[in-house]
């Protein structure tokens, strides 16, 4: 059944509503607000349209209908449950009727005006509902008796399957026919035929003899003489202090030195990590990525080389002027273009598909301006559902946040997720550097109990951020200091004692490591969930790199999954942020953004561009989508 039916403008206008039952939607009219609300953010604001134009929220499901010509929306509500077949000619029909009865008062855009569709829709209601009940009885035929059917006609004969198929044995077969039809003894044929077979089995054994003699002859190739390996000179603190002596010893230890004031010397690394040494200080603003403005010109170079190439002004015009609105048949060229372009630039293919089959939904219909072509249209529109995408949608001041927890007495809490080796570990720390740039107190806690190596990496941050802004000039207090338990125990219980001891010492912010885990890894994702469940943290943030395609959908799904279905919380905390590490090895393949920031509608929070502190970028929206695009 029906539950409702309505048309709205895409800006929010209800022209008509259909009730389907007045018990019905005074009771369930509640379950479906929230659906179209949804529906309105997701396909009409975000631009997700799918090609079945299909939405579904929990047990209610939207078919919709989209007329970009007039920006309406046509869309009927019912149960996911009880599927109604003929929605589709449905909303077909009430499309065109609805366009004719007012189509003078839709070209002028007056949405206010008095819309009295229910008499029109009842009727194209029933005629649809009793053709589609007259195609289902047309569908429903009587079952044939067996003399009827063509399994009657067949022989037993022809029914027995024969073990040598419709190649040699046929050829034999026919062989012996035509003996018979000659004339011919049988048992002739078949003395001639075993004689046939005895010589083809001689002549294979004698084919065979000559190839195990021919291999039996060639000689093995002579090894390559391996040479030794190299002598291992081994740290002298190892295996009871044997190996490297005196000055090997010297250049081998890594360690921070005493100087002669019994303080602590440079870092050898500290350039490494900071080269210039005039960003201490001036570091509180975080840049965004460059916009290549080569671009424009280079595009419109070629469209003009396109123009002389094709002929001149004329042929250019004649290809230009718009004056039919766009069918499927039209846009599809142009949309499979589109998206073996976008999987080229690492896009995720199953994102690609979908993005293009928004655009060409939101096309559909369409009618052309002056001077626009297809590829052209396809192309603004496919640019302006990414930058919607990149938006974000919502707030993110990360110092104003800590500032408001700040005031309240308790710390900001960033909890670090994700999978191996995807460098969560140094992006905190160049968050570190940018939290202490604007006057923060950080307190790293030091989650990665597992792989070896994790605590002390991070206490060699925490001196070297240190070092950058001695506790001398803060009152004697450090900016960053590190809270472990080493290796092997509790990681929840580990952030949840950090958290404290930061709420105790008045520490502004707490950045909280996780060990890295694959999505796939039950007991290590419900580990994360547990630690998410008993900190709840401000912000929870995924560390992906730029490299992956399809691999970051399923990462991206599967960790918001662990994180919901291991939670014993009502309302999960999933993933409320992204950091995009290795941007800078990436080129122009910048697709891991798109694919993210689509699977989990979240926003890229922090960029990473290389290895010193300071290579930490906001995500330019413009600048990916330009780079997307060439």
């Amino acid at each position: 059944m029906l539950d409702f039916f309505s048309v709205f403008s895409r800006g929010g206008i209800l022209l008509w509503c259909f009730k389907g039952a007045e018990d019905i939607f005074a009771s369930d009219w509640a379950q479906f607000r929230p659906a179209v609300n949804a529906f309105i953010k997701t396909v009409l604001l975000q631009e997700m349209a799918s090609k079945n134009c299909t939405y579904e929220s929990g047990s209610l499901a939207l078919k919709y209908k989209l007329d970009n010509e007039f920006d309406l929306v046509f869309i009927a509500g019912y149960q996911k449950m009880l599927p109604l077949y003929y929605l589709d000619k449905l909303l077909d029909e009430i499309q065109l009727r609805f366009r004719d009865k007012y189509l003078n008062v839709l070209k002028e855009s007056n949405f206010f005006h008095s819309f009295d569709f229910s008499a029109e829709f009842q009727r194209t209601l029933k005629l649809v509902e009793n053709d589609a009940k007259h195609s289902e009885n047309r569908r429903k035929t009587e079952m044939r008796t067996f003399e009827d059917s063509s399994k009657s006609k067949k022989s037993i004969a022809s029914m027995i399957e024969k073990k040598d198929g419709p190649g040699r044995g046929s050829h034999k077969r026919g062989e012996d026919q035509e003996a018979t039809a000659n004339g011919l003894n049988s048992s002739s044929v078949d003395d001639n035929k075993n004689e046939l077979d005895e010589e083809t089995r001689m002549a294979n054994l004698s084919a065979l003899q000559k190839k195990l003699v021919k291999k039996g002859n060639k000689a093995k190739s002579p090894k390559a003489d391996k040479k030794g390996k190299t002598k291992t000179t081994w740290d002298p603190f190892m295996f009871g202090g044997k190996g490297a002596t005196g000055e090997e010893a010297r250049n081998l230890e890594r360690g921070p030195k005493e100087g002669a004031h019994g303080g602590i010397n440079d870092d050898h690394q500290m350039a490494q990590f900071v080269p210039d040494s005039s960003v201490i200080g001036a570091s509180a603003t975080i840049q965004q990525i460059e916009e290549d403005s080569s671009d424009d010109d280079e595009e419109l170079l070629s469209r003009k080389a396109n123009d002389t190439q094709s002929g001149g002004l004329w042929s250019s015009l004649s290809s230009l002027v718009g004056s039919k609105s766009l069918t499927e048949k039209d846009i599809e060229p142009v949309i499979v273009k589109m998206q073996d372009h976008l999987i080229s630039k690492n896009v995720a293919s199953d994102v690609a598909v979908k993005l293009c089959e928004s655009v060409a939904n939101n096309l559909e219909g369409k009618v052309l301006g002056t001077f626009s072509t297809i590829h052209r249209t396809v192309k603004e529109s496919l640019n302006g559902s990414l930058m919607k995408l990149l938006t974000p949608k919502r707030r993110i001041d990360i110092i104003r946040d800590v500032m408001e927890a700040k005031a309240n007495k308790r710390p900001y809490v960033m909890a670090f997720c994700g999978v191996n080796g995807v460098g969560k570990s140094t992006n905190l720390a160049k968050i570190c550097f940018w939290l202490i740039e604007n006057k923060c107190r950080v307190l790293i806690a030091a989650c990665d109990t597992f792989r070896a190596g994790a605590v002390e990496q991070l206490r060699t941050h925490t001196r070297r951020l240190n070092n950058l802004h001695p506790a001398s000039e803060n009152g004697g207090v450090p900016l960053v200091e590190l809270y472990e338990k080493g290796y092997g125990k509790d990681a929840a219980g580990i952030a949840l004692e950090a958290i404290n001891y930061a709420r105790n010492n008045r520490i502004d912010v707490v950045l909280v490591d996780t060990a890295g885990r694959m999505q796939d890894n039950e007991p290590l994702m419900r580990a994360l969930a547990k630690l998410i469940a008993v900190n709840a943290p401000d912000l929870v943030l995924f560390v992906g790199e730029a490299l992956v395609g399809n691999e970051a959908v399923d990462q991206l799904v599967k960790f918001n999954a662990a994180l919901a279905d291991h939670s014993s919380q009502a309302n999960p905390h999933l993933i409320d942020g992204i950091v995009l590490t290795k941007f800078d090895t990436i080129d122009d393949k910048v697709g891991s953004a798109i694919s993210m920031t689509y699977i989990t509608g979240q926003p890229i929070v922090f960029v990473g561009t290389g290895q010193t502190y300071t290579d930490l970028k906001n995500l330019n929206a413009k600048a990916v989508v330009q780079a997307l695009m060439k």
